[in-house]
């Protein structure tokens, strides 16, 4: 089974009707759903999501269903090691570099995410387009 991380952007577009990506953020996940991709979010991710979100009741809905169908998984202290040796190292930006090595600690195939910089720490980053190809 293929394996995916989204980035905190994706799953604000996929959650909020609002954002500009969130029809895109819709044909991801369809496409995503129909071909059996296993899709991994950080658990980390569920406290920033629901904090940008504006409608709470529907954001804790939502995380009760993606509970069932995704992987919501920790860092961990391995994770939280590397990352920030890199961010130091490199001058990168802490959360996408925290999110780059729990993909890889959980061997995603990519980070699927609409930012413009995304850090690279050896995984394949790709945003709504390069995915869909």
């Amino acid at each position: 089974m293929n394996r995916v991380f989204l980035d905190t952007n994706i799953v604000l577009d996929i959650l909020i009707e609002e954002r500009k990506n969130h029809l895109k953020s819709k044909e991801l996940l369809t496409y995503l759903l129909l071909n059996n991709y296993e899709i991994v979010i950080s658990e980390d991710m569920l406290s920033t999501i629901y904090y940008i979100a504006k409608n709470k009741s529907t954001t804790l809905k939502f995380f009760q269903t993606i509970q069932e169908e995704w992987m919501i998984v920790p860092y961990g202290k391995e994770v939280v090691t590397k990352a920030l040796v890199f961010a130091l190292d490199n001058n990168s930006d802490l959360e996408d570099t925290l999110q780059c090595f729990c993909a890889s600690s959980y061997h995603c195939e990519c980070v699927i995410s609409s930012d413009k910089k995304f850090v690279d720490c050896g995984v394949k980053i790709v945003n709504y387009e390069n995915f869909l190809k």
